[in-house]
């Protein structure tokens, strides 16, 4: 498999998003996805009203996916460099 860590990233993000809509008035779950999620560290910032879950949820599995896809290529490039 050529993307593995992208794909495994990706589901963790989608876990992480779908744990949060489901269990989001329990605290621990809160902090966990509030810790976990690097676009909403910065989302809060850029909205002075509401914060769109939709949104916020479709940056944070984008952003787990781009993490995969680099450490993939990552990995790529060091196995043809060792090679």
């Amino acid at each position: 498999m050529r993307y593995k860590y992208t794909l495994i990233l990706t589901i963790i993000g989608a876990a992480l998003c779908l744990i949060h809509y489901i269990g989001h008035e329990y605290d621990p779950i809160y902090l966990l996805f509030y810790s976990l999620s690097v676009p909403a560290w910065f989302y809060p910032i850029f909205t002075y009203t509401d914060v769109n879950p939709l949104l916020l949820y479709f940056l944070t599995t984008l952003s787990w996916t781009v993490m995969g896809y680099v450490i993939d290529r990552f990995s790529i490039y060091r196995q043809s460099r060792s090679q």
